[in-house]
């Protein structure tokens, strides 16, 4: 990422931050709608803590994303718990569909073309990471 990505991502999250339980509540629904598969992973989850648990995770990971060293192990970690879950590679197109769609809704006119594409590269690069992970984690011999 880019320093004017990490920026740009950074300067959003307060707003972010601050309608963070509508801007979950927003992801969820975008994702159970985009991907009724995804739906089934959280059929018995807490989805108020499940709320609270993923604006923390997205606070860290904006605390982090100018510290690789910090961050790749934390989101490899998070990967990997996810094969528990049942999350298959595929899931993670349709949550950064909706977790894009959630911010666009949450900033608004601030979520301007230049914030979307430094969200989106943020997504994408926790996704490769949590993939890999994820992948590597359902081969025994990577274990």
């Amino acid at each position: 990422m880019t320093p004017d990505q990490i920026s740009r991502v950074r300067s959003s999250w307060p707003d972010v931050a601050a309608d963070a339980d509508a801007m979950t509540l927003r992801f969820y629904e975008h994702l159970f709608a985009i991907d009724a598969g995804a739906a089934r992973l959280f059929a018995h989850t807490d989805m108020g803590a499940q709320r609270v648990k993923l604006a923390q995770m997205l606070e860290a990971l904006v605390n982090a994303l100018d510290d690789p060293d910090r961050l790749v192990p934390v989101i490899a970690a998070l990967g990997k718990r996810h094969t528990h879950y049942g999350v298959e590679s595929r899931h993670f197109d349709s949550v950064g569909e909706a977790l894009l769609l959630a911010l666009g809704e949450t900033l608004g006119v601030a979520f301007t073309p230049g914030t979307r594409q430094a969200w989106s590269e943020t997504y994408w690069l926790v996704a490769s990471v949590m993939r890999r992970a994820l992948v590597r984690a359902s081969i025994p011999h990577a274990r």
